[in-house]
C-alpha cells in the first residue's frame, strides 16, 4: 500500500514521533505546524490520510476540517485530542471523519488507524478520478444524447425511450450507440454500472 500522511499539528514533539512511527512502515508524511500552513499549501491531489490535532494556535482542528470539506475534500481525518476535547471530536465524527485518538495514543493503535484510513482515502480518489471521467465524457453528450442515457439508466427500453422523447426508435438506437461509444462503454449494462457505482450510498 502506499499513501501520504498529512500531520497537522502545532507542538512538534508530536509531528515528530507521528512521523517516526509511520516511517516505520514506509509511510511517507508532511509536516505542518499549522492549519493555516496546511490550507495555504492546499495539497489536496496528493493526499490519502490527515492526522491533525484538535486544539491548535489559530484555526482549529475541526475548524479547518469545514474549510476541507468546502472544498470538497473527501480525505479521511483522523483527529488526535486530549480528554476534555473528546465531545468536540464526537461531534466531528458526525460531521464525517474518519476517527479520533485520545493523547497520549498507542503506537501500534494510531498506526494501525493510519493504515485503514490510507486505503479509505485510496479509494476516495479512485472514486473521485471515475467521477471525474464520468463527468468529463457525460458533458460531451449533445442534450438530446444525454435524455436518452438518463432514460437508458433506468432500464428503460428503445420503444420506451422513443415513446418518451416523441422520437423514432431508429433515431434512438442511434443516439444509443454514440452514448455508449462517447462514454466509454460496451454496452447498457456496462453503463448502467458505472452509475450505480458513481451513486452516492443511500
Amino acid at each position: 500500500m502506499t499513501g501520504l500522511v498529512d500531520i497537522v499539528d502545532d507542538e512538534e514533539a508530536i509531528r515528530d514521533a507521528l512521523a517516526f512511527l509511520l516511517a516505520s512502515r514506509d509511510i511517507e508524511t508532511r509536516l505542518w505546524a499549522s492549519g493555516e500552513d496546511f490550507l495555504a499549501a492546499q495539497p489536496l491531489e496528493d493526499m490519502t490520510c490527515i492526522i491533525m490535532d484538535v486544539r491548535m494556535g489559530g484555526l482549529s482542528g475541526p475548524e479547518v476540517y469545514e474549510r476541507l470539506r468546502s472544498m470538497g475534500s473527501v480525505v479521511p481525518v483522523i483527529f488526535l485530542t486530549g480528554h476534555a476535547d473528546v465531545p468536540i471530536a464526537v461531534r466531528t465524527l458526525k460531521a464525517g471523519a474518519f476517527d479520533f485518538v485520545e493523547k497520549p495514543f498507542n503506537d501500534n493503535h494510531i498506526v494501525d488507524l493510519a493504515l485503514r484510513a490510507i486505503a479509505a482515502g485510496l479509494a476516495a480518489q479512485t472514486q473521485a478520478a471515475h467521477r471525474r471521467d464520468f463527468d468529463h465524457r457525460r458533458a460531451s453528450l449533445s442534450q438530446r444524447e444525454a435524455e436518452v442515457m438518463d432514460l437508458m439508466l433506468t432500464g428503460a427500453m428503445n420503444k420506451q425511450i422513443a415513446d418518451q422523447l416523441g422520437i423514432a426508435i431508429r433515431t434512438v438506437e442511434a443516439h444509443r450507440e454514440k452514448v455508449l461509444s462517447k462514454m466509454g462503454v460496451r454496452n447498457a449494462l456496462e453503463l448502467a454500472a458505472r452509475g450505480r457505482a458513481l451513486s452516492p450510498d443511500p
